[in-house]
């Protein structure tokens, strides 16, 4: 029996945009239309949005407007999740976002892609490869990742990169295309900005955050 678009294109093959898979769309475009034209100041009805909107997510994911993405149901988000303005994500693959990730302002994640050969790509034929990004992942303002990347966990995407190829876990990665700058070690914990020191005001109070969380999750060493 011949598959269907939609059955194409969520087993990663080439499919085309046919009126069935519109039909999905058209759902998600109301929900980002009134999510982009919400009052900003409503808190409470943005995460009621978001959550309707996405995938999976724990009811207290936070996007700040505008949210572009095609199915929203394709989006998997962690705890603590937080995107800035103008976030795009083509998520006709699965985007599939660990814990504690914060995401900065004109960021673009794509699964959605098109074959190289112009006659090929002319037949309408597309595709989408799922992407990966770990827990306590940090991205940068206008970083594009492209489809079928992973980042490992812990791992910071300086701004402007254009992400082509898997990000290993603990490191600082940046650059067109991006490349590992280096590791994160543990003389990173007492810094902040450019090799400055945290002050022991913030830091007592750091010791404090850490401590009470520590309950429910244990932040990891980071690798030497």
């Amino acid at each position: 029996m011949k598959m269907s678009n939609i059955e194409r294109r969520d087993r990663e093959l080439v499919y085309i945009s046919d009126d069935e898979v519109f039909e999905e769309q058209k759902i998600t475009r109301r929900l980002t239309q009134e999510l982009n034209t919400v009052d900003r100041s409503d808190f409470e009805s943005i995460k009621r949005i978001v959550k309707e909107l996405l995938g999976k997510s724990d009811g207290e994911a936070f996007i700040n407007p505008p949210f572009y993405c095609d199915y929203g149901t394709h989006i998997e988000v962690g705890k603590n999740f937080f995107a800035n303005y103008n976030c795009t994500m083509l998520d006709v693959g699965k985007i599939r976002i660990g814990d504690n990730v914060q995401i900065a302002p004109n960021v673009a994640i794509y699964t959605a892609g098109h074959p190289v050969h112009p006659a090929t790509r002319n037949t309408q034929y597309e595709y989408g490869i799922d992407v990966t990004i770990g827990n306590n992942v940090w991205i940068g303002g206008n970083v594009v990742i492209c489809p079928g990347v992973s980042i490992g966990d812990n791992s910071v995407i300086g701004a402007g990169s254009v992400v082509t190829k898997d990000i290993p876990a603990w490191t600082v990665a940046a650059g067109n295309p991006c490349r590992v700058i280096r590791k994160i070690t543990e003389a990173d914990r007492n810094k902040f900005f450019a090799g400055r020191e945290i002050d022991e005001e913030a830091r007592q109070d750091i010791l404090r955050i850490e401590k009470e969380e520590n309950d429910s999750r244990k932040y990891p060493v980071a690798k030497e």
